[in-house]
């Protein structure tokens, strides 16, 4: 480890006024949207580009995972130099990162190098989640902050909702192209850089600080472990095999020396002292299971509607809206309730049962279930995860002083990331299984030999012969269930843990008192 003569921000410094934190968080908010939106414009849009770039199932899933992967393993590192570093370069930093890699992103003719490009996007994208909520921490006393993370919530909704749409709407459009689903998100990042030059000023003050590369890199092999084997696993090798036996070996070894890393140096990647609190830990675990359900259900609901039920990309977007309509309602809503009360864990509870709710009833759908039903599901799954996201990260961070609030915050969302990277995965080799069954059940035994070889071509449903279509449709449809069943199984887990958080008072002031 090496020392580093760097800067950071003055914990007792004066707190900023109102006009002063909005003036902040409209450039923070910027970036964060562009993020956002590149996420959603893609998942709606990925079968379209899937089909023009001959890409598999394995590689559909794979696209998204893939900035998955690389949110998850650079957000602690980005919330722990949050803590030690200027956290206004640490934010333009990953602004820029963003800007070439939905540049490359564009120029993709491959998935290979399509994948690459989305990992670059994936780091920009773990610094935007870090530093916002970092940021955030910094200015804002836990009392009023669920005000202004609910405009976080509702910023994130708002770009779920318009992704779909931009997303349909260019891919349906001749003349722009799916790659514009990429270029369209590079001019608002470059205004948010303008924006945070000019209205970020948090004091600073200098200080010798180690950076754990160590823990990085361990901390890194252990949370990609357990995403490459749930990748691979059942495709090319067996579940039960000493290729599975090596991952998840692996990940126990790699998992056990972070572990030991970050219990002895003085300044760790992910501080234990925080994580063994009873609110953090249970807090990761609800993280978990929400990642899976925010992460799986913009990517598995914009196939179903397009591949089962045969809609354009823009049509899915529209479909998806009572989602996004209550992802909005539920993080302003339990924002500015705890802002105006005081009081929080009844809003996780309350988003928690209505999360496993909304998973339930999509864990029933098939290609015939009316849009009303699966709407009802949708609303309810959004509400849950608007109520949960923004307010674990509010919880955690009531518990810790503003020196350490970049790393608590990036924990929870590293742990949420993570959730979300496996849960996609794992729920992607559920369905593509769960298709391949279905479809060779529906074959003639005849055709059941060439249909097997022929699944890079399935998700091209427009260009398949009709009856061999509608049974790929059909399978589709009937296989989504299964994964949003899975899904409310971790939801349940998330309300559980809600369940035994401990309700502490918000406090009043950015810096946390002695004990």
């Amino acid at each position: 480890m090496t020392v580093l003569e760097t800067r950071r921000e003055l914990p007792t410094a004066p707190e900023l006024t109102h006009r002063e934190i909005l003036e902040i968080l409209i450039g923070l908010l910027a970036a964060l949207f562009t993020a956002m939106l590149s996420s959603t414009i893609v998942s709606n849009a990925l079968p379209t580009i899937i089909a023009d770039l001959q890409g598999s199932q394995t590689q559909y899933t794979w696209v998204l995972t893939a900035s998955l992967l690389a949110t998850t393993v650079s957000t602690p590192i980005w919330g722990k130099l949050a803590d030690l570093m200027s956290k206004k370069l640490l934010v333009q930093l990953a602004i820029s990162l963003f800007v070439v890699g939905s540049a490359l992103a564009g120029t993709a003719h491959n998935v290979p190098f399509l994948i690459g490009a989305r990992v670059l996007q994936g780091l920009a994208m773990g610094g935007l989640m870090a530093l916002a909520q970092a940021i955030i921490g910094a200015a804002i006393p836990p009392r009023n902050r669920g005000r202004y993370s609910g405009y976080m919530g509702a910023v994130m909704a708002v770009a779920t909702v318009s992704g779909p749409l931009i997303g349909g709407v260019i891919v349906d459009t001749s003349w722009l192209g799916w790659r514009w689903c990429f270029y369209v998100c590079v001019p608002l990042a470059v205004v948010s850089l303008f924006i945070l030059q000019k209205y970020l000023h948090l004091p600073l003050i200098k200080r010798k600080v180690k950076v754990d590369y160590l823990g990085a890199i361990l901390i890194s092999i252990a949370a990609s472990l357990p995403l490459l084997w749930v990748t691979f696993a059942g495709h090319d090798f067996p579940w039960m095999s000493w290729q599975s036996a090596l991952f998840v070996g692996g990940t126990v070894v790699f998992g056990a020396l972070a572990v030991l890393v970050e219990s002895r140096v003085s300044e760790p990647l992910v501080p234990l002292k925080v994580v063994r609190e009873r609110t953090t830990a249970l807090a990761i675990v609800a993280s978990l299971a929400v990642g899976v359900a925010m992460f799986g259900s913009a990517l598995f609901l914009g196939q179903y509607f397009q591949i089962a039920r045969g809609y354009s990309p823009t049509e899915a977007g529209l479909l998806t809206i009572p989602m996004m309509l209550g992802s909005f309602l539920g993080s302003v809503g339990s924002g500015q309730m705890i802002t105006r009360f005081g009081k929080w864990k009844r809003y996780l509870i309350g988003g928690g049962i209505l999360l496993v709710i909304g998973l339930v009833i999509l864990g029933t759908i098939d290609h015939q279930t009316p849009y009303w039903y699966v709407g009802l599901g949708m609303l309810s799954m959004g509400i849950g995860m608007g109520m949960m996201m923004q307010n674990l990260v509010l919880a955690v961070q009531n518990t810790v002083d503003v020196s350490q609030i970049g790393a608590s915050s990036a924990t929870v969302s590293f742990f949420r990331s993570l959730g979300g990277a496996v849960g996609v995965a794992a729920l992607g080799a559920v369905l593509a299984a769960r298709v391949k069954d279905l479809i060779l059940a529906g074959l003639p035994a005849s055709a059941r030999g060439q249909a097997s070889g022929s699944g890079q071509s399935l998700l091209d449903v427009n260009h398949l012969p009709p009856q061999l279509a509608e049974l790929v449709r059909h399978a589709y449809g009937d296989a989504t269930g299964r994964v949003f069943l899975i899904a409310a199984a971790c939801a349940a887990v998330s309300l559980i843990a809600v369940l035994f958080i401990k309700e502490v008072p918000l406090r009043t002031t950015v810096a946390k008192a002695d004990d």
